[in-house]
């Protein structure tokens, strides 16, 4: 598994066939789901309508991700080499591009989603991995930084995931981690905070920024549409390994 809903509002001029509610429920079924194969197969058979879905949902991720790596990216955009993670159909590094990035590598666990992402030849190279289950394919300290958008969340990628991305990010590269601040996943971002706490109290990685969203995206249940709000809330993570850290 490791698609996530990435697709910012307004970045897209299709339209989605399907109503809100009908999205709203696709969408609430990914964070339910246990088995990694049934994830597998439930987005690629959810590849073909991904982007319409997500922005249906105005979902703002790759947007406001790709906008907090390059306010503080160091060194030249345009030769740095981007790994991302549960990449999708390529909807982050989209946003990455316009901001002038131009060297991208790709993973994601599902076949149908790199398809779509091989398609619009934005990555130099795509593979696919069962994220936080194996090793990433990749040298450490290779990516100048990595960022993992819309996945890490319950039910989707596990926070096993974590040191992996930093055991392949160059020392002194950067970090971009995103997750929801929902009801249903507070228990996860909690374990999460622990992981991301503790990497940086090892002295493996700095905090550079944390950004709270309060309209991630439209809230697929009324559980999680509290006292009203039609939205639920996110958060983004932007890290720096540590210069003297070479694994």
């Amino acid at each position: 598994m490791g698609a996530g809903k990435d697709r910012p509002p307004g970045a897209m001029a299709a339209s989605s066939s399907r109503s809100l509610a009908e999205v709203q429920r696709r969408v609430s079924a990914v964070h339910h789901g246990t088995d990694p194969e049934e994830q597998l197969r439930f987005y690629d058979g959810w590849a073909p309508d991904y982007e319409q879905d997500v922005t249906v949902l105005h979902y703002q991720a790759p947007q406001l991700a790709a906008s907090c790596l390059a306010s503080v990216f160091q060194g030249s955009i345009a030769d740095a080499l981007v790994l991302d993670v549960a990449c999708g159909t390529g909807l982050v590094a989209q946003e990455l591009q316009a901001r002038g990035f131009c060297c991208f590598h790709g993973l994601d666990g599902s076949h149908g989603m790199l398809e779509l992402a091989r398609r619009k030849e934005l990555y130099q190279e795509l593979k696919q991995c069962m994220l936080g289950q194996e090793a990433l394919p990749a040298s450490s300290g290779f990516y100048d930084a990595v960022l993992i958008v819309g996945a890490l969340s319950e039910g989707q990628v596990p926070t096993s995931v974590i040191p992996e991305l930093l055991r392949v990010t160059k020392p002194g590269g950067f970090l971009c981690l995103t997750t929801r601040t929902n009801q249903s996943n507070l228990w996860y971002k909690s374990q999460m905070q622990q992981l991301l706490d503790d990497l940086e109290q090892r002295g493996l990685w700095e905090k550079v920024k944390v950004q709270e969203v309060k309209q991630w995206e439209r809230a697929t249940s009324e559980q999680e549409a509290q006292g009203g709000a039609d939205y639920i809330s996110g958060v983004i993570y932007l890290y720096r390994k540590t210069p003297s850290v070479s694994f």
